[in-house]
């Protein structure tokens, strides 16, 4: 991928002639350079009459004579012309990440590792824990530690605080590496596709608590992992990014987790990237991912 910086028009819209033509005539106008485009369109859905249109397209930031509070107010109007979802964003801007951890140490250790050597070009804001276990690895980063304790008894009080710190923080995306609380429909619904989980079983399969115990029961064959955004509904929220890896009988649970371990990290690192990248555009309970 190139380096320059560069603004990422991410949209999508009923599907019709001209939508491509329309927008990167918008951008040649402005004397905009297009450095990558993505596009896909979609099929109607049950009861749609049009199918959807889904465009991904970075502009050299320098091309355009404006920033982006003026190239927003002047794209505005086609975007309504065309009853476009959209948004833009900048490279230049790191995004702001909270990351959410139990006692599960992996999935942390590999984001906080990817961030120190930049392969992670975001800012980690805070991390949030339900327990006092990995205060001082994530203060030995400089990173700010936040332990909420949660228990039956103080669910909406602890998610409310999540949320405020959240707030507080200016968090863009919120990230449970192996958080292993179900967490409120009141904070799901606050941020719907900003909330992105690692689930350790290649959903649908295995939804729930653990899922390589139900893998071991049940003999398959093949285990993974799922990034999916979260939504009110356990495990079942649009998929990201999934891996797996072949298993046999002689595998014990032991031997699946530790092999789950590391599909789980490089598939919460890819999905987390192309979530940051603005590559993801969700549909239903579908996405578009443009890798």
């Amino acid at each position: 991928m190139h380096r320059q910086r560069f603004f990422t028009l991410s949209a999508s819209c009923p599907d019709r002639v001209g939508i491509v033509a329309k927008v990167s005539g918008f951008i040649a106008e402005h004397k905009g350079w297009i450095l990558e485009t993505s596009l896909h369109a979609e099929p109607p859905q049950d009861g749609e009459g049009v199918g959807r249109y889904f465009m991904r397209i970075e502009i050299k930031a320098d091309s355009l004579p404006f920033h982006l509070a003026e190239f927003r107010e002047r794209f505005r109007p086609l975007a309504e012309e065309l009853e476009m979802d959209w948004k833009i964003t900048d490279s230049a801007v790191k995004k702001r990440v909270v990351v959410l951890v139990s006692k599960q140490e992996h999935c942390l250790y590999d984001l906080l590792a990817r961030w120190q050597s930049k392969e992670l070009d975001i800012e980690i804001a805070c991390v949030i824990s339900n327990h006092d276990t990995f205060r001082g690895f994530v203060e030995w980063h400089g990173i700010p530690f936040h332990h909420v304790p949660v228990s039956a008894d103080n669910k909406a009080s602890a998610y409310a605080e999540v949320q405020r710190i959240f707030e507080e923080v200016r968090g863009d995306t919120m990230v449970l590496a192996r958080y292993m609380q179900i967490l409120s429909p009141a904070l799901c619904a606050a941020y719907p596709g900003r909330i992105i989980n690692i689930h350790h079983s290649f959903l649908p399969s295995f939804v729930g608590a653990k899922p390589y115990h139900q893998a071991w029961a049940k003999g398959v064959k093949l285990i993974g992992a799922t990034c999916h955004y979260v939504t009110a509904d356990l495990d079942q929220g649009p998929i990201i990014e999934q891996d797996v890896i072949r298993i046999d009988h002689s595998d014990a649970v032991e031997d699946m987790v530790r092999y789950g371990k590391d599909i789980e990290k490089t598939v919460l690192a890819r999905g987390l990237r192309y979530h940051l990248e603005d590559r993801v555009l969700v549909h239903g309970n579908k996405t578009i991912v443009f890798r």
